[in-house]
């Protein structure tokens, strides 16, 4: 599969919301346990990141509602990331995170969908005129293609790197909500209570619309 025109992308920083950015902290920093000691801290580089997320999602929505076309959103994190930083250190997680953000932008579906980092361990990647079907069976490409790298890790039950997806799918209408992205990070926060490895969804349509879409 060709992956020309997918990227990885550090943007550079923006206007903050500062309401928005500080739900975002609080359902994604319910996700995860207590930093070990040393564990590298978020700092103005990861804020720039999450404030070109908030960008790139408001594209995407602009464009599903031009077109009257559905968006889906994945949150995707490595599960167990700072158990992993504890015993293999700095230089270690570094380059799993690496291998991860590279497997995930290599499975995403089209040239052109982006993997964004977002904080340590956290990636999103959004979706503009993809569906609920594809967009889980996208994700489940992306959880296997991580599952292949198989990268060690003895602090998980599944002896290697796994992640953990909340998926949202809504048809956009108007301004970009930014419940949107919480909805997702919520789903991940729900797929994370349940274990390892596990996606969760979040079908924002209306009711007839997704009856629709079964029919």
């Amino acid at each position: 599969m060709s992956t020309k025109g997918r990227g990885m992308t550090d943007l550079a920083s923006i206007e903050q919301s500062d309401d928005f950015w500080a739900r975002v902290r609080m359902a994604l920093g319910a996700l995860r346990p207590p930093a070990r000691e040393g564990m590298p801290s978020e700092g103005p580089a990861a804020q720039a990141r999450q404030a070109g997320v908030q960008e790139e999602i408001g594209r995407s929505w602009a464009m599903a509602a031009t077109r009257l076309v559905s968006m889906s959103l994945l949150v995707i994190e490595i599960d167990r990331m700072s158990e992993f930083f504890a015993v293999y250190g700095k230089d270690a997680t570094d380059r799993c995170v690496r291998q991860v953000m590279r497997a995930i932008a290599d499975a995403l579906p089209r040239d052109g969908d982006l993997c964004l980092r977002m904080g340590q361990a956290t990636f999103v990647v959004a979706l503009p005129d993809l569906p609920l079907v594809p967009a889980k069976t996208s994700a489940g490409h992306i959880a296997e293609a991580i599952r292949k790298l198989g990268v060690a890790h003895r602090e998980s039950h599944a002896g290697i790197v796994t992640v953990s997806m909340g998926l949202a799918v809504i048809n956009p209408r108007g301004e970009y909500d930014t419940g949107f992205f919480e909805r997702a990070a919520g789903a991940l926060k729900k797929a994370q209570r349940k274990g390892l490895g596990r996606l969760q969804v979040a079908d924002l349509r209306p009711a007839e619309e997704r009856r629709r879409r079964a029919a």
